[in-house]
């Protein structure tokens, strides 16, 4: 495949929380990527049923921060978030602790 549809999950407070809660997993993926390649993706790769995909695309953002030499400014690049419903009882397990 020419691009990389899933780039990483996305584990966060957050995150975490929607898991235990609501099925819901969040990835960052390729921006070109569409809804349906990334259901197929996630069904490939961790063997569970996709029941919705949401997606968003993050804004870029300005960042500092204070070091010993002074002010460092930069910028942290947008990315597209999907986040991911899957069937109920199903689990996806990153720390591969099953």
């Amino acid at each position: 495949m020419a691009k990389t549809i899933l780039v990483k999950p996305l584990i966060t407070e957050k995150t975490e929380k929607l898991s235990e809660v609501l099925n819901q997993y969040s990835f960052v993926v390729n921006k070109q990527a569409n809804k349906i390649e990334i259901k197929k993706a996630v069904e490939e790769l961790y063997g569970v049923q996709v029941t919705a995909v949401n997606t968003m695309i993050m804004p870029s953002k300005a960042k500092s921060r204070n070091t010993k030499s002074g002010l460092i400014k930069g910028r942290v690049s947008g990315f597209k978030k999907a986040v991911i419903t899957v069937e109920e009882g199903e689990v996806i397990d990153f720390y591969g602790e099953a």
